[in-house]
């Protein structure tokens, strides 16, 4: 029976400081959507018997065919938490009046709606654990302001935890630790209780350096810390979680010890001598056991033993002692069954779980003064970004909200556009400024004034319609997906600014082309791409030059499920698609032997350019969004100096950055003292940009090039050095100079971790061999047999990989890979044979472009 109405829900969205927008997000399998599970029981949505199994927040049959969350799933939840007098939920006078306020308002709407300071409202967003889906993770965080990270206890910190962590910090989402899966340990490793306290101090301390090595002074400390009750340990599949605070509780009252001074006691190197009845930090030459052992670890050990072995004497005791009592048919439960019962009721993991998000997760009022310097665009004191700062939800206060990601309906091609209020209210009917990414402030591109058709909340696979949505909630939004292609912000200022852009940890590498079986089905597959394109963050979707559909994405599995959703959802016919293909980059890697020189048609301009590389340390930096072209010159170009040892004036005279104006490529002015030479400036542009996007080796986007203008010779009168004559000119003096700075192709390499046991691990070398991978670390996860490998393997190998290494190790390896860098391929392209030169004509090949790589003559000029 749910415990709470659409009204009541309603009612507490006022309640600014009573709401928790929160993640879960950890490593693929480590258990987040069961434990999920445990809120939702509590919640009153599914039955106690069913949590651990439903995976409610799963609402995909694919998800739950393979066991993993595909797309991030919202979900709101209600609940009633008892915080004693305000003193552990920090509230101020103030903010308690404020609630206050909010509560008699809903009182004197509607008399039937019950709430009260302890109701609190939840916005709990399930999201991906797989690598392929970090978009749908990023896409959660920027709508909440904590996470709860889940860890397993066996399998400790893995590669896309630290990822998923590393996102969370530079959005200032704070983290709380859930250390999962406790049961494995205890049934199927049986570690003694000091093995078990050891693991659970290496995930606790694997989480804190992480934390520590991109913390964020804005975000405080935000180490987790068990005997400050951000950590819970337990198992989301049986449905028991505990605190420190729990037994502190417990314990403190039978000592006469305050709780908060208990908690302590609990955790690390602390011992009570019962004999002398004293806390001590020392354990006697081992003859006493340590607290946590002593007082938590060992009572859950001897439980589990005593129900598994089947002793019914020792388990009654037992359960006495506990103060658990079982129903009748509950008696008759053996094993794992009883086991979950037992300690269902004796530790339930919702409760514990609520409890670390409502005391240790900030209220949307706390987060946005921290969370808006990161978050909004323009300038930081406007009325917008004040009113994001207090989450103002008065009635006068302007609206903003983000659009983090579209959510397919159950109507075929529309989508809700699910997002967060930062600010103001947005609701049904209203007349609101919907603005796309690439918005510019004063300009009416990607601008549409229009009114809000209905407002709705998330909840899992359903959704329930509300009248308006005040700041500090997520919400789902119809009717806007006409404008949105996939996130955007919502104003009612007009001179508001946009919300910034999300940065995604994973790029879209693998591409495949897609074609109707039945040709008369084209317009249908065109119309399924731009549905596709709108439900996915990160997948991209556009038609070549030569007229190929391509669908990018970020990985093989990524791939596979845009495939089958294009099929089954948004086309409803099927597609022949082509083998998967990477994308390469075009590069050099030296000084151009000699300077370039191109004429214009008319033959009165000349342009003179060099190439360069610029290393790939500068290009990750302008990745990174460290290097940008819209950064002040004389600053920049000081670092610039400083740091990649650039000549100070050339940095500062840097024309632009290419392809689309942000990319990794420089062209910069060299020239001294030449006339009308701004006049060309923006057809210069042109050209190198259209260079930078469509490179001469095999028309593949160029990566870590600098061109730089040594000398220009332009015709007198302004109609002879138009557009015409210089853009098509800089283009191909940038492909020449190119091909003179010894050019080469960049393929992306992905990143495997790979955990496999001892025995299995030379038949990993062996598949990793013979696809140009090559390991550069392993270890041994202390106290298993399993090892962690770390690997390079390029993306081009990358296909069939997953199921050619179980095949090869009967199923005991587990890949997890994700883009890492771009490497250089070996060989020279003009060497027949190599794999340089093998990779460009296959790719000159498939794009249907002229035989044979492409000679410098073909673009140079005689001077």
């Amino acid at each position: 029976m749910v415990n709470f109405t659409v009204d009541q829900m309603r009612a507490i969205m006022d309640l600014k400081h009573n709401i928790r927008s929160m993640s879960v997000i950890a490593h693929v399998d480590h258990g987040k959507t069961t434990l999920t599970d445990s809120l939702v029981q509590k919640a009153g949505i599914i039955s106690a018997k069913a949590a651990g199994g439903a995976r409610y927040t799963d609402t995909r049959a694919d998800e739950a065919e393979r066991g993993i969350t595909i797309k991030s799933t919202g979900i709101s939840m209600y609940f009633e938490y008892d915080v004693k007098a305000g003193e552990a939920s920090g509230l101020s006078a103030e903010e308690a009046e404020a609630n206050k306020v909010a509560m008699e308002a809903a009182a004197a709407a509607d008399d039937t709606i019950q709430i009260s300071e302890n109701s609190y409202l939840i916005n709990l967003i399930d999201s991906p654990g797989h690598v392929d889906f970090s978009s749908e993770v990023t896409a959660a965080l920027r709508v909440t302001d904590g996470a709860l990270v889940v860890v397993d206890t066996i399998d400790g910190v893995c590669v896309q935890t630290e990822t998923v962590l590393r996102q969370a910090i530079s959005e200032r989402v704070r983290p709380v630790l859930m250390v999962n899966k406790v049961d494995r340990a205890l049934l199927e490793l049986q570690l003694p209780a000091e093995e078990l306290y050891q693991a659970f101090c290496r995930a606790i301390e694997s989480v804190n350096v992480i934390v520590a090595m991109y913390n964020d002074e804005a975000l405080g400390d935000v180490q987790v810390d068990p005997t400050k009750g951000t950590v819970a340990f337990g198992s989301g599949l049986h449905q028991w979680a505990f605190t420190l605070k729990r037994f502190a509780k417990t314990y403190g009252a039978k000592f006469g010890v305050p709780e908060e001074k208990m908690m302590t006691k609990l955790w690390g190197d602390w011992f009570f001598d019962p004999a002398r009845k004293v806390w001590t930090t020392s354990d006697k030459g081992g003859t006493l056991e340590r607290a946590f052992c002593q007082f938590i670890a060992s009572p859950i050990t001897n439980l589990f033993e005593a129900i598994m072995n089947e002793k019914h004497g020792k388990v009654k005791k037992m359960l006495k002692a506990i103060g658990v009592e079982l129903k009748t048919d509950e008696k008759e439960l053996v094993g794992k069954q009883l086991l979950k019962r037992v300690m269902q009721k004796w530790l339930p993991a919702g409760d514990t779980v609520l409890e670390m998000i409502v005391l240790h997760l900030p209220s949307p009022a706390k987060a946005q003064a921290y969370r808006v310097d990161t978050l909004y665009e323009g300038p930081l004191d406007d009325a917008t970004a004040t009113a994001i700062r207090t989450c103002d939800t008065s009635d006068g206060a302007p609206l903003c909200m983000y659009v983090s990601k579209m959510v397919p309906t159950s109507d075929k091609g529309r989508f809700y556009a699910f997002g967060r209020v930062f600010s103001g209210k947005i609701a049904t009917g209203q007349k609101v400024r919907i603005m796309g990414p690439n918005y510019q402030p004063g300009k009416k591109t990607e601008l549409w004034v229009k009114n809000i058709q209905r407002t709705v909340i998330m909840m899992g696979k359903y959704t329930e319609q509300v009248a308006d949505v005040p700041a500090g909630n997520t919400c789902a939004l119809v009717g806007v997906d006409q404008y949105l292609l996939k996130s955007g912000t919502i104003c009612t200022a007009d001179d508001a600014c946009t919300i910034k852009s999300m940065k995604f940890s994973v790029s879209p590498v693998v591409r495949c082309a897609v074609e109707p079986k039945n040709s008369a089905d084209l317009p249908k597959l065109v119309e399924g791409m731009k549905r596709l394109a709108k439900s996915d963050p990160m997948v991209l979707c556009y038609t070549e030059e030569s007229g190929e559909h391509i669908i990018a994405a970020s990985g093989e599995l990524h791939l596979e499920i845009c495939l089958q959703d294009l099929q089954n959802d948004f086309m409803g016919t099927e597609v022949k698609v082509s083998d998967p293909v990477v994308s390469f980059r075009e590069t050099c890697t030296a000084k151009s032997d000699q300077t370039c020189l191109a004429k214009s048609a008319n033959k009165h301009n000349r342009l003179f350019v060099e190439a360069d590389t610029i290393g790939p340390e500068l290009s990750l930096a302008i990745d990174d969004g460290e290097i940008t072209p819209q950064a002040d010159p004389k600053l920049q170009g000081r670092k610039m100096a400083d740091e990649y040892g650039w000549d100070v004036t050339e940095a500062r005279k840097i024309w632009a950055f290419g392809p689309e104006g942000t990319g990794p490529n420089l062209f910069v002015d060299t020239t001294k003292g030449v006339n009308y030479l701004l006049e060309i400036k923006e057809s210069v542009v042109g050209g190198f940009a259209w260079a930078t996007q469509n490179g001469p080796l095999a028309e593949e986007q160029m990566r870590g090039c600098r061109f730089n203008l040594m000398d220009v010779v332009l015709h007198a009168d302004a109609i002879h050095r138009g557009m015409g004559q210089i853009m098509p000119t800089a283009r191909r003096v940038c492909f020449s100079s190119l091909m003179t700075a010894c050019p080469n192709l960049l393929e992306p390499v992905y990143l495997c971790n790979i955990s496999v046991p001892q025995d299995a691990m030379g038949n990993v070398y062996g598949v990793l061999t013979r696809r140009r991978g090559h390991v550069f670390s392993e270890e041994q996860r202390p106290g298993t047999p399993q090892m962690t490998l770390l690997a390079y393997l390029p993306v081009m190998e990358s296909f069939g990989f997953t199921a050619d290494l179980r095949s090869h190790t009967g199923g005991k390896a587990f890949p997890q890979c994700s883009f890492d860098h771009w490497e250089p391929m070996t060989g020279d392209p003009y060497t027949e044979g190599n794999k340089c030169n093998e990779t460009i004509l296959a790719v000159r090949k498939r794009k249907g472009l002229k035989d044979g790589v492409p000679q410098i003559s073909q673009y140079l000029d005689k001077l």
